[in-house]
C-alpha cells in the first residue's frame, strides 16, 4: 500500500519562475489493480507518479510504502527501494541506443548482482512473452514504436517489481498498438501487480482493465472514481 499525506511539490521555490506542481495531495493506493491518473498537460499527474516511484522528493508532506516512510530516506536507501519495488516505463522509452534489445532489458538488473546466465534467461523469457524473441540481438534504434514500447515494458519487469509505473504509455502509438499495450498492462494487473498510469488518452481512461481513475487539475485531485 502506498500512502500520500498532504504531499506538495514546488519547482524553483522562492524564485520568479516558481511552479506549484502538486498541492497538498492525500491519497491511498492499495496493492493490485490498474489506476489511471488523468489530466491535461501541467495537471501534475507525471509529477505525482515521479514522487510515488521515489524518483523525486516532495517539497512537503509524507509518502509511505507498506507503512515505511519513504520521503525522508537517504538516497542510497531510496535507490534500493526503487530497484526492488518499482518498474518504470517512460514516455520516450529511454532505451539506450547502440545496445541490443536484450542488453537494454538486462540493464536495470546488473546492480543486483544476479548470475549472468540466470539474468539472460529471465530477460529472454520476458522478450518471448511480449513477442520480441526474434529481436533480442537487434539494436533498439531499429525497432518500431510498438516494439520499443514492449521492450521498455520488459525492461521495467526484469527485477520483478510489485509496482509498475507507466508515464503516457500510448502517447507514441496508434490505436492498434495502444490496445496491445493496454492488454499487456491489464495482464500484469490481473497477476497482482499494482499498475499506475498517467494519461490524457481517452482510450486508456476507458480501457477495460482500469479499476480506478483519478483526475488531476492544477496540482489538485478533482475526481476519484472506481471503474
Amino acid at each position: 500500500m502506498i500512502e500520500l499525506s498532504a504531499v506538495s511539490k514546488i519547482f524553483h521555490q522562492g524564485q520568479p519562475n516558481e511552479c506549484r506542481a502538486l498541492c497538498a495531495v492525500s491519497l491511498t493506493l492499495q496493492r493490485g489493480g490498474m489506476t489511471v491518473f488523468k489530466g491535461p498537460s501541467g495537471s501534475g499527474k507525471t509529477t505525482l507518479l515521479t514522487l510515488v516511484g521515489a524518483l523525486a522528493r516532495p517539497t512537503s508532506g509524507r509518502i509511505s510504502l507498506d507503512g515505511r516512510l519513504l520521503s525522508n530516506l537517504p538516497e542510497r536507501f531510496l535507490t534500493e527501494v526503487r530497484r526492488h519495488t518499482f518498474g518504470f516505463v517512460f514516455q520516450q522509452f529511454n532505451l539506450i541506443r547502440g545496445l541490443s534489445v536484450l542488453e537494454n532489458v538486462m540493464l536495470p538488473a546488473y546492480p543486483l548482482g544476479r548470475p549472468h546466465r540466470e539474468l539472460t534467461q529471465a530477460a529472454q523469457a520476458l522478450l518471448e512473452r511480449f513477442g520480441l524473441d526474434g529481436k533480442t540481438a537487434s539494436r533498439v534504434e531499429w525497432l518500431s514504436g510498438g516494439e520499443a514500447q514492449r521492450t521498455a515494458l520488459a525492461r521495467a519487469l526484469i527485477n520483478d517489481p510489485a509496482v509498475l509505473i507507466a508515464d503516457e504509455p500510448t502517447a507514441n502509438l496508434d490505436s492498434a498498438l495502444s490496445g496491445e499495450v493496454l492488454a499487456l498492462l491489464g495482464e500484469l494487473a490481473a497477476q497482482g501487480r499494482t499498475v499506475l498510469i498517467s494519461s490524457h488518452d481517452p482510450r486508456v481512461c476507458s480501457a477495460a482493465p482500469v479499476t480506478r481513475l483519478i483526475e488531476l487539475h492544477d496540482g489538485h485531485i478533482v475526481g476519484d472514481y472506481a471503474c
